[in-house]
Order: structure tokens, then C-alpha cells, then sequence
């Protein structure tokens, strides 16, 4: 009968969704006897512990959720090795309020310049701010769309990308849209116009999206609302993937 109170405390901090407390209180417990701390400063700093925990897996589910295909922070971008980008910029549209604002990111460049990483960076931050990200590539998503149209669910993926805060769309332009597919992701960019945050990654300069979008009239019309409230990355410069090849030890040597 000793064990009861335990038990159905262990119960009830299960119903009540608290697992750090169920893990920390009797070890914090005596500490915090040890020390002489006070029953209210103990509860302080069992809510506390809760907390950070809480968070910490908030995050871990919004990284989880975004898709990423692989986790990056901008701590390991390589700012110096691609003096076109504006290190200040990107630092500062990592604090993320840029999507409280609904404004637009544009990265541009060609290949192999790290504009993908730069992304999931800037989405990791955004996860790390409690924001609702996804993350994508423009032959994906379309592809996507075609299947949900096709399968008569195009308004609840549709439903479903509204719901990001910060949507990225990378590598728009490797793969040329057909006429269908430029338009449904055309109604995707519309429909988050001025209600959610897009980053967008591209390896052509904008007067050439014509050739993925294959309409001058769609293409003017998409770059109107992407621009609207936009911030462009300029991220010319030499392909790290090549450089990278190029100093790695070959088998022979």
C-alpha cells in the first residue's frame, strides 16, 4: 500500500500529458531537499523543466512535419565562399519575422551554390520559432497536385498547404512545367499571395521562368505576386558541390 500514492500520482501525470514531470520530480525532489529549496521554487522548477521539454519536442515535430530532406542550419553555410549572397540578410530573415509579415523569399543562382541549404536553414529557424513549415520541390509538389486532382482531393491538399506559414518550394526551374502543371502550382503561389510565406530556390534569372512555365501571360502574373513582398538571394558563384569533387582524394591517389 506504500507504493499507492506513487502509483496513481505516475497515473495521473500520465493523463495529464506530463512526462518530464513524471521522470524528474522525485530526483528534483531531493535535490532541491538537499539544497533547502522551498516547495514553491521545487514546483518552479519542475513547471520549468516541463516547459523546455514541451518545446523541445514541439520543434522536433515541426522538423519532423516540414519533410525535410535533410536537417541544415545556417551555423554550417559557408557564408565566405559566396560573396554575391548578403550574409546580413539571410542572418536577419532568420529571426523568421519576415513570415509574420507574409513576405516572400526568392533565392536565385546557379547550381551547386548552396541555395537549397540556405532553405532549409532559413526552415529550420522558422520550425525553431514554433512555425508550421513544408518543404518541397517544384516537380514533387506538381506532381502531387496532378495526383490529387486526379483523384479528386486537389481542395484538401490544397487545405492542407494553406496551413504552412512558411511553404518552400526549391529547385523551380531543373524541370519544365507542362501547361496543366504550371497552372496548378500557379493557383498554389496565388492562393497563398499575402496569406503565407514562400521561399522559393531556382537556378534561372527571372526574365527565363517563361521557359518552365511556358506563358509569358502565367509567368508575369506568378512573378507579380512572388515579388510583391519579396526578398532575393543572389547566390552566384562557384559550385560548391564541384569543389568539393575536386578536392576529394580519389581512390588512386
Amino acid at each position: 500500500m506504500s507504493d499507492m500514492p506513487q502509483v496513481l500520482l505516475a497515473h495521473h501525470l500520465k493523463a495529464l500529458r506530463l512526462p518530464t514531470f513524471l521522470r524528474e520530480y522525485d530526483k528534483l525532489a531531493r535535490q532541491c531537499a538537499a539544497e533547502g529549496v522551498d516547495h514553491p521554487r521545487y514546483l518552479l522548477r519542475l513547471a520549468e523543466l516541463e516547459l523546455i521539454d514541451r518545446e523541445r519536442r514541439t520543434i522536433e515535430r515541426r522538423i519532423k512535419e516540414a519533410r525535410f530532406p535533410a536537417v541544415k542550419s545556417l551555423d554550417s553555410f559557408d557564408f565566405a565562399a559566396l560573396p554575391s549572397l548578403n550574409k546580413t540578410l539571410v542572418l536577419e530573415l532568420a529571426r523568421s519575422e519576415y513570415v509574420g509579415r507574409r513576405e516572400n523569399i526568392i533565392a536565385v543562382g546557379n547550381s551547386g551554390t548552396g541555395k537549397t541549404h540556405v532553405a532549409l536553414g532559413l526552415g529550420l529557424a522558422a520550425c525553431q520559432k514554433g512555425l508550421a513549415v513544408g518543404f518541397t520541390t517544384a516537380a514533387a509538389l506538381v506532381n502531387e497536385l496532378h495526383e490529387a486532382r486526379d483523384e479528386k482531393r486537389l481542395l484538401r491538399l490544397q487545405r492542407q498547404l494553406a496551413g504552412y506559414k512558411l511553404l518552400i518550394v526549391d529547385e523551380l526551374g531543373y524541370v519544365p512545367l507542362s501547361p496543366t502543371g504550371a497552372e496548378l502550382l500557379f493557383e498554389i503561389f496565388s492562393q497563398r499571395y499575402e496569406r503565407g510565406s514562400i521561399i522559393v530556390t531556382s537556378n534561372l534569372p527571372f526574365d527565363e521562368w517563361t521557359s518552365v512555365f511556358a506563358s509569358e501571360r502565367l509567368t508575369g502574373a506568378l512573378l507579380d505576386r512572388l515579388t510583391h513582398h519579396v526578398h532575393i538571394l543572389e547566390m552566384n558563384g562557384d559550385s560548391y558541390r564541384l569543389k568539393q569533387s575536386k578536392h576529394r582524394p580519389r581512390a588512386d591517389d
